[in-house]
């Protein structure tokens, strides 16, 4: 059985929420490393609208247990 990986949503004033589930190691860096996946470096106009409703964010990923 191989692992398996939560995407979670970090706020900075916020706290954090889980987007995705079940992704492999792989699928997860790939999530994280893509720049719409942040504040700071994003471009769509829903991750726009995102940050101006809740301020700045990031999506990370942890090992599902």
């Amino acid at each position: 059985m191989s692992d398996t990986y939560r995407i979670v949503r970090y706020y900075f004033n916020r706290g954090s929420r889980v987007v995705y589930r079940g992704f492999s190691l792989e699928e997860a860096q790939n999530h994280c490393s893509d720049p719409s996946t942040s504040s700071s470096t994003c471009y769509s106009q829903q991750a726009k609208a995102r940050t101006r409703k809740y301020g700045p964010w990031f999506d990370g990923y942890t090992k599902e247990k």
